[in-house]
């Protein structure tokens, strides 16, 4: 019988942090940080393939799924303000070493806690979370057409992100059965993606990504200065992230773990399964 899951929340510095929690408390911690345009319910399948040898704890990113999400005159929705209210949330669990699940926004998000906290990390996976600008496809130009040129007429291009019709692309594209996916998992998507003002929070962290790429040759300095045990898990048919942001880590942690399965950007819909007996692999060669 599977440990239970606990639905939590966290007071960080006045925001409202809603996270999952499960495991034995005194196993190995695992953080899990999900991505556009999800929450924490992406792990909803993953946590009980783990949580009978490890203490996991997924948050929901302010801005997402639980969380409290403010209006973007009263925070500001950037990616160092998102990974500060993460290193809030892990200074007042008291969290002192885990292991990190990034995946999509995750991945700048969790590697940022990584370059100030590298004596917490016991190891990396990185589901389609991204840190080379090769892995980054063409569905990134109109983004990337923003970055350069952050006119509102660009802005209002970027309007369509959030929209149900590419949360379904997000998740059915490069599936080959999409009646894997639970229609659950993109309604409740959608559903925190229509409240009021959501699109406005949406399109300021598109802009603010640009400082992700910019920050990409601190990511990899610090992969080749720490040599952290790495598994790269990619669904090899993501429409924004591609495989070689999977190879890309073996540039500078020769050592690293790269696996791809046949699916697209939510890799844990329709293979999650195989993922956990990979991740579970590759945890079990973590330092205690």
């Amino acid at each position: 019988m599977n440990p239970t899951i606990y639905y939590k929340n966290a007071d960080v510095n006045g925001l409202n942090i809603f996270y999952r929690e499960s495991g034995p408390k005194d196993a190995p911690t695992l953080l899990l940080l999900h991505g556009f345009p999800t929450s924490s319910h992406m792990f909803r399948d993953l946590i009980p393939e783990l949580n009978d040898q490890y203490h996991i704890i997924a948050p929901d990113l302010p801005g997402f799924g639980f969380s409290d999400a403010p209006d973007s005159s009263e925070f500001d929705y950037t990616f160092d303000n998102l990974a500060q209210a993460m290193q809030g949330f892990i200074d007042t669990l008291g969290l002192k070493r885990f292991a990190l699940y990034i995946f999509d926004y995750g991945a700048p998000t969790g590697l940022r806690l990584a370059l100030a906290n590298p004596e917490k990390i016991t190891g990396i996976i990185s589901q389609n979370g991204n840190a080379y600008e090769e892995g980054l496809s063409d569905n990134w130009n109109p983004i990337r057409k923003y970055w350069e040129d952050p006119t509102p007429e660009n802005r209002q291009l970027l309007s369509d992100f959030t929209s149900q019709k590419m949360t379904l692309f997000q998740y059915q594209e490069g599936v080959k059965d999409l009646s894997l996916i639970a229609p659950e998992s993109y309604t409740l998507d959608q559903y925190f993606l229509d409240r009021p003002g959501m699109n406005d929070i949406q399109i300021d962290l598109m802009l603010d990504y640009r400082t992700n790429v910019a920050l990409y040759p601190k990511f990899q300095e610090y992969f080749r200065t720490y040599q952290p045990k790495l598994l790269a898990a990619w669904g090899k048919y993501d429409p924004f992230f591609l495989p070689p942001g999977a190879e890309g880590y073996k540039k500078d942690i020769p050592d690293a773990t790269v696996k791809f399965y046949e699916t697209g950007h939510f890799a844990l819909e329709t293979h999650v399964e195989e993922i956990s007996k990979d991740i579970r692999v590759f945890l079990e060669q973590l330092p205690a």
